[in-house]
């Protein structure tokens, strides 16, 4: 089964409430470690999104100077 792509502030929403139920420190044990095993997923998936997000501004900014004739000398 495929997992469904879900949106990046949602990701950080989940990743947050997570975090918060980790430090309050009254999770148990086997829970805990479900939650820290989703929260690394979720960071992981943060993190690629963010990357891709970056790669697409630097090419579109790139593509932009290219087209107007700047250059960065």
């Amino acid at each position: 089964m495929a997992k469904k792509e879900i949106p990046f502030d949602e990701a950080m929403l989940q990743l947050e409430n997570i975090v918060r139920q980790l430090e309050q420190g009254d999770v148990p044990l086997e829970n805990a470690i479900e939650l820290y095993q989703k929260g690394m997923e979720l960071s992981k998936l943060c993190s690629e999104k963010l990357q891709s997000a970056e790669k697409q501004l630097v090419s579109y900014i790139g593509d932009n100077t290219d087209k107007e004739g700047n250059s960065n000398e």
